[in-house]
């Protein structure tokens, strides 16, 4: 049976495949071992979201476990609003949206969907400067676009040549990979 992708690390995928590689080498760390600054922030913005203490209202859904059988993607969302079916995606600072943002809100919201949840709208939310930035809905050029990126992450193979490889040098496991 072939492993389920975390929705979480389709932007990390599409950052850097050999830091998204990393990051599986050595989640089961500490975090102290690898985390720097901005992952303690993110870490730090995501405890509400988690502890499900970002509103009482019965109306918004927060840190909610999530799946898409066609996928076989899973993960958990950020918040959904029942009321108005939005979905939103909180990052700690946002400047433009990158496609990774885009592919992990897409991915929620197709396994909202076949949770039987109807998402209209779709944000990405910037916790630094409380703004928020529409996601367009997903298109057939972008969704087959999405569905290589997850073919990409299935079959990816950190013993290859990564174009991407410089990347990893700005990312947290630049100490720890070389």
């Amino acid at each position: 049976m072939e492993s389920y992708i975390q929705i979480s690390k389709i932007n990390d995928f599409l950052y850097s495949p050999q830091s998204l590689y990393l990051h599986s080498v050595y989640e089961s760390f500490t975090e102290d071992v690898y985390h720097e600054e901005a992952q303690v922030v993110g870490k730090l913005n995501h405890e509400n979201i988690d502890k499900g203490t970002y509103s009482s209202a019965k109306r918004y859904l927060q840190g909610m476990a999530v799946y898409s059988e066609k996928y076989n993607l899973g993960g958990k969302i950020d918040i959904y609003d029942q009321k108005t079916k939005t979905l939103i995606e909180r990052k700690t600072r946002v400047s433009k949206v990158h496609l990774g943002m885009r592919f992990q809100l897409y991915a929620q919201m197709f396994a909202l969907e076949e949770m039987g949840y109807e998402v209209k709208d779709l944000f990405i939310h910037s916790l630094r400067d409380n703004r928020r930035y529409s996601v367009p809905p997903i298109n057939p050029l972008i969704l087959s676009e999405f569905e290589k990126v997850l073919k990409q992450m299935r079959d990816y193979d950190a013993r290859t040549n990564d174009p991407n490889l410089y990347r990893c040098n700005l990312s947290i496991y630049r100490h720890l990979s070389y």
